[in-house]
């Protein structure tokens, strides 16, 4: 069910490559290059996403749902 879906998108202009997505959720986000980046673009809502997200220093990961695109992280 794509609501159950997220998509991930990683800001590389913000990103300063900090590790701290890929320590706490290292199923969805590597480091390559000096830069987080999604395992996967589409993945399964998870909690170990969101906290990922939110441990970003920098806020450079950006979750949205599939389905209807409301954006759950950076939240204005």
């Amino acid at each position: 069910m794509s609501a159950d879906r997220w998509n991930l998108e990683i800001d590389h202009a913000r990103c300063v490559g900090s590790g701290m997505c890929a320590g706490v959720a290292p199923e969805y986000f590597t480091i390559e290059v000096e830069k987080s980046w999604p395992a996967s673009p589409i993945v399964e809502a998870d909690d170990a996403v969101m906290a990922a997200a939110e441990c970003c220093p920098m806020e450079a990961i950006t979750v949205t749902e599939v389905d209807s695109g409301k954006q759950l992280f950076p939240v204005d």
